[in-house]
């Protein structure tokens, strides 16, 4: 035992370190306290029939709260027998939020480190360095905390992966797949598709390296345990997977079912909002220098000095001044909408990654520059688009996805990999004299760029926006001043840009002469390398936990109760006290795509959901852009309409004078022969008269009609259950009925007297079914085969992983035991 300690006493001692640095940096979470995570407190209102069921002990797949109803997979769905579920709960049980992603952050990229066979103190230091670069820190600000939770698996599943090239096969192979399955467990498929770029040119540069020594069975021998544990990883994942599979081709991501005005993808998102957060090219300086575009667009971290006396000099008072400079003209002056900060990887970690790429022997070091620079060229997006359009026409599934800067977080982990592998070279490298050329280099070239922007700032920046000159009319009509003093505050906010980046850059001088000055005294021998180590440790955590401040302190945390969820509204007691299960409420008063208030108290038209169904989506912005369709409204139950009252300012609620009710007979039916024409006839229809029908669904329609008489008989909903609806209908013939229900044949199956029966579409987005005469129970139930079939298929999986984790911990004891 005393042996095992001496062995892994340093490994304790940075384990201990990491659980105190989380600590310190998230102590508000230990007292009680929670982040104010603007997208997690929008995103809550989405699950508030979802925790309703929760509360009793079932599962729901459908919801009906937001955008009329939509399945749950991409808002909360259990996948009890895939086992990263459990181990997701065990670490998320263990810690306040958000200190188990911190804690994943740190040990695993501490792991993969290690088995780059780096000293334990260099790779806390590397590990300290990505998990505190800045996107992660302000994600966890933001409440992307699925986003967070995929990043922070990146670093063991290329640990795996390294080890299984290395020839630890089974034990690589075991990691592999453990931690690819907690990748993709962590439900954000964009950022496991940005790793698998960067997984798939680690094993093209280990391909070229087999081929070129010779050794291509011992590749293709790794490439087939890595190639076999990602099946199990994906495997493990099935009901995930398949659900978020099945899903995504009716979503906003997936086909098009409009035929006008659709853009030349037509399969995915559109490139314009897929580009719209594109990062800036000569947004990158701010890798080495933070503020060199203003930071957020909220400009919290940056000093308004020259602006608020601008304003005051106006007549405005401080306090005024202070919020108008921050609201009128935002000091993030890039081609972003808006952004909450920018990447910083750090000055140490730039001028060590400069170092690494003039030092490195290793063949990984062209794996990382190629990562960088791949990742570099596709988060420009509209701003350079001659590599991201390749990949957004071409590359499978890539337009799927929005952001494209947000693969920068990979090139958030490359540099401080490379940064520390050239600390390492240091040590491994004898020959100081070429090594200490080679750092003059890197630090001509990291500290001589950030000492021009802090001297002449305006040889690289403009510190301008594209459009600066319709803000400052904008701001200048808005607080009715002259155009000459419009433009003087104008310019008193590019003084205020111009001195943020000044200050950093003098702030990234600093460090880098500290970090230079260090290597220095190493190579000089007045420093021993663990010493050196710990320097940087600690010179890295400082740089970067200032950074981090500003977008993550004290001031970000609150109380639960103040997050979770919006104040209980007059209008919504009026709403409440009618007790129908299923009516539906939209508020006028909001953005319907962006309404993250309505759905906390009501199952709502609005929401907001990045996976919408398309052909929801596509009826909001046809039909509902320049007016509100009450039509469309009613044929959705959409029983109460939230507007402002016109004499006062308070909220009220108006009912639909053209609520159809939860399901009805209709007695005329409008065949179309597209989508184009569906949607066109449902903005002039009366749906309790009439029923739109695409032709292929004609022989579903059976002896009815087009037209018939007005129709007689009842359906009533007489149950309500969000995956389970049943209805009673009465009436002396047979007919058409429409439900107020959105169309998902991916799961929803119809039973009349528990005798299962075809349904259709209807109204373009509604389901509808030919009722026969008589008394009928009509059920619909949602029993998706991607989920149940899925799930049966991740059990059988995670025991397969599970064994596999005891074989290679069985081989890696007897490896220890013979040693």
């Amino acid at each position: 035992m005393n042996n095992w300690f001496k062995r892994n006493g340093q490994h304790l001692m940075v384990i201990v370190l990491f659980f105190g640095i989380t600590f310190l940096y998230f102590n508000p979470v230990f007292f009680g306290k929670t982040l104010g995570q603007n997208d997690v407190t929008r995103a809550q209102s989405t699950t508030t029939e979802i925790n309703h069921y929760r509360e009793k002990g079932e599962t729901i797949l459908w919801t009906n709260q937001i955008h009329g109803g939509m399945p749950t997979f991409q808002i909360w769905a259990p996948y009890p027998n895939n086992i990263t579920t459990w181990l997701v709960k065990a670490i998320n049980y263990s810690f306040p939020q958000p200190v188990g992603t911190v804690l994943v952050l740190l040990l695993g990229s501490y792991f993969l480190f290690c088995v780059l066979k780096l000293n334990p103190w260099l790779s806390a230091t590397g590990a300290i360095a990505f998990t505190f670069s800045s996107y992660n820190i302000i994600l966890f600000g933001a409440g992307h905390a699925n986003q967070v939770a995929a990043i922070s698996f990146f670093a063991p599943v290329i640990a795996g992966i390294l080890l299984v090239f290395r020839g630890k096969y089974i034990y690589g192979a075991a990691i592999t797949a453990l931690f690819l399955a907690l990748e993709i467990r962590a439900n954000h498929i964009q950022m496991t598709y940005y790793l698998f770029l960067a997984i798939l040119i680690l094993v093209g540069i280990e391909a070229y390296h087999a081929v070129k020594s010779k050794q291509t069975k011992d590749f293709f021998k790794a490439a087939g345990f890595a190639f076999l544990a990602g099946l199990l990883a994906i495997a493990v994942n099935t009901s995930s997977l398949w659900s978020t599979y099945e899903y995504s081709a009716e979503t906003i991501r997936g086909h098009a079912n409009l035929t006008q005005n659709v853009a030349k993808t037509s399969t995915g998102l559109s490139r314009e909002y897929a580009y719209q957060w594109s990062q800036g090219v000569e947004e990158c300086i701010t890798f080495l220098i933070p503020n060199a575009f203003g930071g957020s667009s909220r400009g919290n971290a940056v000093t308004h000095t020259n602006a608020v006396k601008a304003l005051t000099e106006i007549g405005a008072d401080e306090s005024q001044a202070d919020y108008l400079s921050k609201s009128l003209m935002p000091f993030y002056w890039g081609e972003k909408p808006f952004t909450e900060g920018s990447f910083y990887f750090g000055a140490v970690i730039c001028f060590l990654f400069v170092l690494g790429l003039f030092i490195v022997k290793n063949r990984i070091k062209w794996w990382l520059l190629s990562v960088v620079i791949l990742t570099m060229l596709l988060s420009f997006g509209k701003n350079m688009p001659l590599v991201s359009d390749i990949f957004f026409y071409y590359a499978p599934f890539y337009n799927k996805f929005r952001a494209v800067e947000s693969i920068l977080a990979v090139a958030g982990l490359c540099f401080p990999i490379l940064a520390v592998l050239a600390v390492n070279e240091l040590f491994l490298n004898r020959n100081k004299a070429e090594l200490f050329k080679q750092v003059k280099l890197a630090f001509y070239i990291t500290f001589g760029f950030s000492l021009a922007i802090a001297i002449i700032p305006t040889l690289f920046l403009s510190f301008k926006s594209s459009d600066h000159e319709a803000v400052v009319t904008q701001f200048t009509e808005a607080l009715k001043i002259d155009k000459a003093t419009g433009t003087a505050i104008g310019n008193a906010v590019i003084a205020d840009r111009k001195a943020a980046a000044q200050s950093d850059a003098m702030r990234s001088c600093l460090f880098i002469l500290i970090a230079f000055a260090g290597i220095w005294a190493f190579l000089k021998d007045k420093l021993n390398f663990n010493i050196l180590s710990l320097a940087f440790l600690f010179l890295i955590l400082i740089d970067m936990w200032g950074v981090d401040k500003r977008y993550l302190n004290k001031d970000t945390f609150m109380a639960k109760q103040d997050t979770e969820k919006p104040q209980f509204r007059e209008v919504d007691r009026f709403i409440d006290q009618d007790k129908d299960p299923n009516f539906k409420v939209i508020d006028l008063t909001q953005s319907i795509m962006n309404d993250a208030t309505t759905p906390y108290f009501h199952k709502s038209i609005g929401g907001y959901s990045a996976v919408r169904l398309k052909r929801f989506d596509e009826v909001i912005e046809t039909h509902f852009k320049k007016t509100i369709n009450l039509d469309i409204l009613g044929m959705m139950n959409t029983k109460y309409l939230i507007t402002t009252d016109p004499e006062s300012p308070k909220l009220i609620a108006q009912l639909n004078p053209d609520v159809c009710g939860h399901a009805w007979f209709v007695n005329k039916v409008q065949y179309v022969t597209n989508a184009d024409q569906e949607m066109a006839a449902i903005g002039t229809f009366k749906p309790k008269e009439t029923v739109v029908i695409d032709q292929q669904y004609k022989p579903l329609v059976k002896e009815q009609q087009t037209a018939i008489a007005q129709p007689s008989g009842t359906i009533k909903l007489t149950s309500y259950f969000p995956d389970r609806m049943v209805y009673q209908s009465n009436a002396p013939q047979s007919n058409i009925a429409v439900f107020s229900e959105i169309y998902y044949n991916k799961g929803w199956k119809m039973f009349i007297d528990q005798v299962e029966q075809p349904y259709f579409r209807a109204n373009y987005l509604l389901r509808a079914a030919h009722i026969p005469a008589g008394n009928h129970q009509i059920e619909f139930v949602f029993h998706p085969a991607s989920y149940y079939t899925g799930e049966i298929i991740s059990l059988i999986a995670s025991i397969t992983l599970i064994i596999g984790l005891l074989l290679a911990g069985y081989l890696g004891y007897k490896e220890w035991k013979s040693a």
